[in-house]
């Protein structure tokens, strides 16, 4: 369908229209993949989790294991970034580490939809104020999860 063409007169031969879709679509589909897989890791860490923090605390009326995914979630982003912008630029492919850990396995293992659904079964329940104070604190140590990390790799890891 396509032709492979050659530049006149140089002797280079320039990639065809279909090598270069084909190469685009191969990249994609690899960082499907490490999307994916990361992912797959990250919810069964979370499931994981859950399990273990039901069977510590089994009629806990806060949700443990959603609050503790987000907490070292965001902890574990934190340290992510701050490799992944710091001391790795440069020397790894630090997008492709950015979509397996970042958005597969902790787009996986935190969960800031159960968070919500969790917090509104709270206010349905009319725990307001429990449902206030895990929506407070899962926010506040979230992000101070993700400032706490990036904290620590710039001052641990030398850039």
């Amino acid at each position: 369908m396509f032709r492979n063409t050659t530049h006149s007169g140089k002797g280079n031969a320039r990639p065809s229209l279909a090598r270069k879709a084909q190469r685009r679509l191969s990249e994609y589909m690899w960082n499907i993949l490490l999307v994916l897989a990361g992912g797959a890791v990250g919810s069964l860490a979370r499931y994981g989790l859950a399990a273990l923090t039901r069977q510590i605390w089994p009629v806990a009326e806060w949700p443990v294991g959603t609050f503790i995914a987000n907490v070292t979630g965001g902890v574990a982003m934190g340290v992510l970034m701050g490799l992944l912008l710091g001391p790795l630029k440069g020397v790894v492919d630090t997008e492709r580490l950015r979509l397996l850990l970042g958005v597969g396995l902790l787009g996986g293992y935190t969960t800031f939809s159960s968070f919500s659904l969790e917090t509104v079964f709270m206010l349905e329940r009319r725990h307001y104020l429990m449902a206030m104070a895990y929506a407070v604190t899962s926010v506040v140590l979230a992000v101070g999860g993700v400032a706490l990390g990036l904290w620590l790799v710039r001052r641990v890891v030398p850039a």
